[in-house]
């Protein structure tokens, strides 16, 4: 899904990811590249089920070495993953689908910042002490 990825956020994958790590990611890129990890890691262990199973069933294997129990039990992890890897798609392609478009996205508006500015009044003179009156003393 690295394509519609691509698309619908108009950079490389790679790039993605360092954006998603930013302070400033949107909630649907840093949600879209979580799922895509998950997805990743899903694919992964899928892959390492269907490998096992093969390697298990190569034409050159012994078939006394062959186990029912072990064939069941990997039947199990590979439905599991595929399971979830199935999950995975499901919300990653739903999340791109309901995103708007880009040119619909709502971009940043900038706002002029108002700055106040005010003039003081001159600071007041002193009010002349009374003639004869004495100063205080100050500790």
């Amino acid at each position: 899904m690295d394509g519609e990825l691509q698309e619908v956020f108009g950079a490389p994958v790679c790039e993605l990811h360092e954006a998603a790590c930013g302070a400033d990611a949107s909630p649907a890129l840093a949600r879209a590249m979580e799922l895509r990890s998950f997805l990743a890691l899903a694919e992964e262990q899928v892959a390492r089920v269907r490998d096992r199973v093969h390697a298990d069933m190569r034409p050159d294997r012994d078939m006394g070495e062959l186990s029912a129990d072990q064939l069941r039990f990997d039947s199990q992890w590979l439905e599991a993953a595929l399971d979830a890897r199935d999950g995975y798609r499901t919300a990653l392609g739903e999340l791109l689908r309901t995103m708007p478009s880009p040119d619909q996205r709502p971009r940043p508006v900038r706002m002029a910042q108002l700055r106040a500015t005010t003039t003081l009044a001159p600071p007041a003179a002193p009010a002349p002490s009374p003639a004869g009156a004495a100063r205080a003393r100050r500790p």
